[in-house]
């Protein structure tokens, strides 16, 4: 029996349910890291990310009390979420600690071999296949992250590594999301990830300051305990905000939709970003940069072209709870298989 009338419009596939999502939340991310890198001359790196945490779990805890369903507060994959709450708090303390040293665009280009390795990862653990023209898109992505690296220039330093290694730690985590799939919902999985962030990111500050003579160049890897002035309050609590809304969506996405199918899409970021870093602070990226960018984002797109081409509903995943639950409903609004669309 059919769930839509005759003339119902045809529900978004999961695949644009996933590309949506990514494309939103990938909005929010620039401007959070643009509000990152310039608060980090105020406060540290811990504070920022403890901030983040904070805000995400004032709005996420309280909506996942009230809408009960298939949000829950008390999980048994725990184990999942403290692994990927883990990967989330090093890799990016990794990410923002290279923001004093280099351009957002290099930063973020570098970054961007993460739809890369997801794509791998996906194909060695979740086994998504890679034909040859996947796999001619990733060999472009990643010379264009060699090039925009540059090793063997003598500008070149150790610090370009960082968005590299977040780049590792962010696509084993997108791996995680698909394991933890339909049995759980996005505001769970937000809630437990940035949740537990905020409560490892303290105790790591701590560490690294105990561990390492910081210098004045790494002022903002330096330690104190998390503190606002007043006329600060409302950037803080808006980058709270904005990281929590774009992990949401981005969770979302590698929940509905095939990893390797809306990882590409993140590429939306460089331009993007790269437009912001001039008009806030006259960033010119260099050659390389924008050559590598240019191949990564070309190669992403071309991955992501094939990959609507040949999808499928029915090769995707199965639907998971909606983000929202509506009060009074016994079961989550779930996107119907195409079967039952038909």
């Amino acid at each position: 029996m059919s769930l839509l009338a005759p003339d119902s419009p045809r529900l978004p596939s999961r695949a644009l349910h996933g590309i949506l999502c990514v494309e939103i939340g990938t909005l929010f991310f620039v401007a959070q890291d643009a509000m990152m890198k310039s608060m980090l001359g105020l406060y540290p790196i811990w504070t920022l990310i403890f901030v983040r945490s904070v805000m995400s779990v004032l709005v996420l805890l309280p909506l996942v009390i009230l809408l009960g369903g298939p949000h829950r507060v008390l999980t048994p994959l725990w184990p999942l979420h403290l692994a990927r709450a883990a990967l989330f708090t090093a890799g990016f303390s990794l990410f923002y600690a290279a923001f004093p040293f280099m351009g957002l665009a290099e930063v973020t280009t570098i970054f961007f071999a993460a739809p890369l390795i997801t794509a791998l990862m996906a194909a060695l653990w979740l086994k998504e296949t890679i034909g040859p023209h996947r796999l001619g898109a990733l060999i472009v992505g990643f010379a264009g992250v060699l090039i925009a690296m540059n090793p063997t220039s003598d500008a070149f330093t150790w610090i370009a590594i960082l968005p590299l290694l977040c780049a590792v730690t962010y696509a084993a985590s997108q791996i995680i999301a698909r394991k933890i799939g339909d049995r759980e919902s996005t505001l769970t999985v937000g809630l437990y990830t940035l949740g537990f962030s905020g409560l490892m990111i303290l105790p790591m500050g701590w560490g690294f300051n105990q561990i390492f003579t910081v210098a004045p160049e790494f002022r903002h890897l330096g330690w104190s305990l998390p503190h606002a002035l007043p006329g600060d309050l409302p950037a803080l609590a808006l980058l709270g905000l904005l990281g929590m809304g774009g992990y949401i969506l981005l969770s979302r996405a590698y929940q509905v939709a095939n990893a390797s199918l809306v990882a590409p899409f993140d590429y939306t970021y460089l331009p993007i970003a790269t437009l912001v870093a001039y008009l806030l602070w006259d960033e010119v990226p260099g050659l390389n940069t924008l050559f590598g960018m240019a191949l990564i984002t070309g190669g992403g797109l071309y991955l992501g072209y094939r990959e609507l081409r040949a999808s499928r509903d029915t090769d995707q995943p199965a639907a998971v709870a909606e983000t929202l639950f509506i009060p009074g409903s016994p079961l989550p609004q779930q996107i119907p298989d195409e079967e039952e669309i038909r």
